[in-house]
C-alpha cells in the first residue's frame, strides 16, 4: 500500500511562497516609496523632502553697461527689458537651487515654471518700474547726472519687491512642502529667500550701482568741468598779508657840495594772492584701473598783488623838490621785496597743500559716490621747460 506524502512538507512550502510575497511586496513598496520621494526621479512629482544645503558661488551673466542702457530708455528697448528681467530671475535661480542642493533634473524643472510664470513677473516688473521711474525723473535732471545710479536704485526697489515672491511661487510648484516649510540640513542653512537676495540680488545691484556711477561721472566730467572752468576761473588757495617801510634820503649838491636834504619815510600794505588759473588749464580723468579720480591744476601763480603805500614822513629841505618819480621808486622797491620775501616763504609749495585740500572737500564726495575703493589724485602741471642750444655767454 502506497504511503502518502507527509502533510507538514506541502505546510511548510505554502509558508515559505507566502512569506517570500510578502518579503517582496514589502521590498517594492519601500522601493516605490523611495523613487517618488527622490528629486528628479521619473515618479517625482512635487514631493516633500529634506534639502542639503551646500556652499555656491553666485554667477554674474549679465553685462552691467547693457542692463544700464536698458534701464535708461525702458520703453524704447521694452524687448531687452524682458530679456533683461529674465536672465536676472533666472540667474537667481539657479544660484538657490545650487545652494540647495536641487539635483540637474529638478534645477531644469524649477527653470522650466519660471518660464511658464515669466510673462507674469514681467509686467509686475515694468509697471512698477516705470511708475517709480516717472514719479522721480526730475530728481536726478540736476547739475551732475545721476541717471544711471537713479535707475539702479529703482530697480533694485522693484526687484526687491518681488524677488521672493518670484522665488517662493516657482520653488511651490516644484517642491512640495510640510505645511509652508522645506526641511534642511547642512551647512550654513537659511531661507531661500534670504539666499536669494543677500548672496544673489544685492551683489548682482552692487555690481550695477558701481558701473552706473562711473558711467555717470564719465557722462557728466564734461559739463562738470566747464562748470568749474567758467564759474571758479581763479582759485586763490594762499593770501599773504605784510607791512613794510623804507626811508629815502635826497640830497642837492652844487659843485659838489651837499646843499639840502630831504628824508622821505614811506610804508605800505601788501597784499598778495597766489593760486591757480583754472579758466587756462584743469583736467578731470577717471581711472578705473587704478580706481582713481585724477585731478591736474596748473602750476601756482600770483594771481594779484596790492601794494597800498602810505607817506609817514616827509622832510623836504630848499632847493628840492619831491617828484613822483621819487615815491614811484620807494614803492617798486617795497613790491619787490615783498614778492621776495614770500617766495621765500615757500609760498607755492603752501598753495598746491591748500589746493590739494580744497579738491578734496569739493570731489571728496563725488569720489566717494562712484565707490568705496575709489580714491581722489591731484597733481599740478609742470611748466614748459624751454631748452636752448649751445653755451651761455657765447
Amino acid at each position: 500500500m502506497a504511503q502518502s506524502p507527509a502533510p507538514s512538507n506541502q505546510g511548510i512550502g505554502t509558508v515559505q511562497i507566502i512569506i517570500a510575497v510578502a518579503i517582496v511586496g514589502i521590498l517594492g513598496l519601500l522601493g516605490y516609496k523611495a523613487l517618488r520621494n527622490t528629486p528628479g526621479s521619473f515618479l517625482a512629482g512635487p514631493a516633500e523632502y529634506e534639502l542639503q544645503y551646500r556652499p555656491a558661488d553666485f554667477a554674474f551673466n549679465i553685462d552691467n553697461e547693457t542692463a544700464l542702457a536698458i534701464l535708461r530708455n525702458p520703453r524704447r528697448y521694452r524687448r531687452e527689458f524682458n530679456e533683461l528681467v529674465h536672465d536676472i530671475n533666472t540667474d537667481i535661480l539657479r544660484h538657490v537651487s545650487n545652494r540647495l542642493g536641487l539635483n540637474d533634473s529638478l534645477q531644469q524643472a524649477v527653470l522650466e515654471e519660471y518660464d511658464l510664470q515669466h510673462p507674469q513677473f514681467v509686467d509686475l516688473y515694468y509697471n512698477d518700474f516705470m511708475r517709480l521711474r516717472d514719479t522721480s525723473a526730475a530728481v536726478y535732471e540736476t547739475w551732475y547726472d545721476e541717471g544711471g545710479q537713479k535707475v539702479t536704485e529703482i530697480f533694485e526697489e522693484v526687484a526687491s519687491n518681488y524677488t521672493c515672491f518670484m522665488l517662493n511661487k516657482v520653488l511651490a510648484a516644484v517642491i512640495r512642502t510640510r505645511n509652508g516649510n522645506i526641511l534642511a540640513r547642512g551647512a550654513d542653512v537659511q531661507n531661500p529667500c534670504a539666499i536669494a537676495m543677500g548672496e544673489a540680488l544685492q551683489p548682482l545691484v552692487a555690481r550695477m550701482r558701481e558701473r552706473a556711477a562711473i558711467e555717470d561721472f564719465s557722462r557728466s566730467k564734461g559739463l562738470f568741468q566747464e562748470k568749474v572752468e567758467n564759474v571758479i576761473g581763479e582759485l586763490a588757495t594762499i593770501e599773504v598779508r605784510d607791512k613794510k617801510g623804507i626811508n629815502k634820503n635826497l640830497q642837492t649838491t652844487i659843485w659838489g657840495m651837499n646843499v639840502s636834504e630831504t628824508d622821505v619815510e614811506i610804508t605800505a600794505l601788501s597784499i598778495l594772492k597766489v593760486g591757480f588759473r583754472l579758466n587756462e588749464y584743469f583736467d578731470l580723468q577717471l581711472d578705473e584701473q587704478n580706481k582713481t579720480v585724477n585731478i591736474t591744476l596748473p602750476e601756482p601763480v600770483i594771481l594779484s598783488h596790492e601794494v597800498l603805500p602810505k607817506v609817514e614822513k616827509l622832510d623836504i629841505g630848499w632847493l628840492r623838490e619831491v617828484k613822483g618819480v621819487n615815491i614811484d621808486e620807494g614803492v617798486n622797491a617795497l613790491r619787490e621785496s615783498f614778492r621776495e620775501d614770500a617766495l621765500e616763504s615757500n609760498i607755492m609749495e603752501r598753495a598746491k597743500t591748500q589746493a590739494e585740500q580744497l579738491m578734496d572737500t569739493m570731489f571728496g564726495p563725488l569720489v566717494s559716490n562712484i565707490g568705496p575703493e575709489y580714491r581722489l589724485v591731484v597733481s599740478f602741471r609742470g611748466a614748459p621747460i624751454r631748452t636752448t642750444q649751445g653755451e651761455l655767454g657765447k
